[in-house]
C-alpha cells in the first residue's frame, strides 16, 4: 500500500540525491537550504517503508508557491506514485500563484494542468575568460548586510524568503553584494554543485553591476553554472563573449496571477527547485 507523506530532511537529502542521478546537479549543501525554506514542503510517496517518488511544493507565505524535485524513483515508474506526490503538492499550495521550470518536453503537460508561460530560461555553462571584478564596492555579505539584501530580493522575488536566504547567504556559499552610500545595488551567490558551481541568484540594478559580480563570483568559483532568463539577452551575449556555453533551456511557467516583479534586474534565477 502507498502511504504520502511530509519528509523529514534526511529525506530530502536523498530527494536531492536523486536529483542529482538525473543530472540536474544540485548543490552539496542543497537540501538543508531547501528544507529551511518550508519544512513542510517536501512530499514522498512510500511502499512498503522505501520512498518511492517525492516532490517539492514550498509555500512561500499565503499567496505564492512553487513545485520543484519532482521525480520518481526510475524502477517505480508508470505505477501512479508520481501523480500521488503531485496531487499531494498543489493540494498543499492551495490557491496561491504556484510557480516551476519546466524543461521543454514536460511544458504541454504543465500547459494542460492550468500553468503558463512567463519566459524562457537558458543554462550557460564555463570557465570566464575574463579579468576579474575589483572594487571596494562589492563586499562579503556577513550579518550586517543580511537585512538590506533581504529587502532588495523582494523586487525580484515573487514572496519574502527570509528563512531560506539566511541559510543562503552562509558560508561556504559565496555571497557578495555591490555597496554603493550604503545601498544595495545588486548581490549574488555561488555554490559548490556535484560538477563545477553554480551562481544563483544574481540580482542588480543595471547590466555592469551584474557583470562585475558575475566576474567576482566566477574568479572564486571557478567552472560555473547559471541559469538566464531570456529578458537578459545583453548578459547573455556578455557570457557568450566570456567563453561560456548555452546548455539546457527550461521555462518559468505560472499557475494564477503571474507575480509582477523588477524582472529586468534579473540576471540569474535562484535555483530551478525553489524559483
Amino acid at each position: 500500500m502507498r502511504r504520502t507523506r511530509t519528509l523529514a530532511l534526511e529525506e530530502v537529502k536523498i530527494l536531492v540525491d536523486w536529483a542529482a542521478a538525473e543530472g540536474w546537479n544540485p548543490g552539496l549543501g542543497d537540501a538543508v537550504a531547501f528544507h529551511a525554506a518550508d519544512p513542510d514542503g517536501f512530499i514522498g510517496a512510500f511502499v512498503d517503508g522505501e520512498m518511492v517518488a517525492g516532490i517539492s511544493a514550498v509555500a512561500y507565505g499565503e499567496d505564492f508557491g512553487f513545485i520543484g524535485l519532482y521525480i520518481c524513483r526510475p524502477d517505480r515508474r508508470g505505477e501512479g506514485h508520481g501523480k500521488a506526490v503531485w496531487d499531494a503538492g498543489m493540494a498543499r499550495l492551495g490557491d496561491r500563484t504556484i510557480g516551476l521550470d519546466s524543461v521543454v518536453k514536460q511544458q504541454a503537460n504543465y500547459r494542460s494542468m492550468g500553468f503558463a508561460p512567463a519566459y524562457r530560461t537558458i543554462r550557460f555553462i564555463g570557465s570566464p575568460n575574463g579579468p576579474a571584478a575589483a572594487g571596494s564596492d562589492i563586499r562579503t555579505i556577513g550579518p550586517e548586510l543580511v537585512a538590506d539584501v533581504l529587502d532588495y530580493d523582494r523586487r525580484f522575488f515573487p514572496a519574502p524568503r527570509r528563512s531560506f536566504l539566511e541559510r543562503w547567504l552562509r558560508p561556504p556559499h559565496i555571497a557578495l553584494a555591490i555597496v554603493r552610500n550604503g545601498a544595495i545595488e545588486g548581490y549574488g551567490v555561488a555554490r559548490r554543485c556535484r560538477e563545477g558551481s553554480k551562481i544563483g541568484p544574481l540580482f542588480a540594478n543595471g547590466l555592469d553591476a551584474a557583470s562585475r559580480l558575475f566576474a567576482a563570483l566566477a574568479n572564486a568559483s571557478g567552472n560555473v553554472h547559471l541559469d538566464v532568463p531570456e529578458t537578459s539577452r545583453q548578459f547573455a551575449a556578455r557570457l557568450t563573449s566570456a567563453g561560456l556555453q548555452p546548455g539546457f533551456e527550461t521555462a518559468r511557467m505560472y499557475k494564477g496571477k503571474a507575480p509582477q516583479l523588477m524582472q529586468s534586474g534579473v540576471f540569474a534565477i535562484t535555483t530551478l527547485e525553489l524559483g
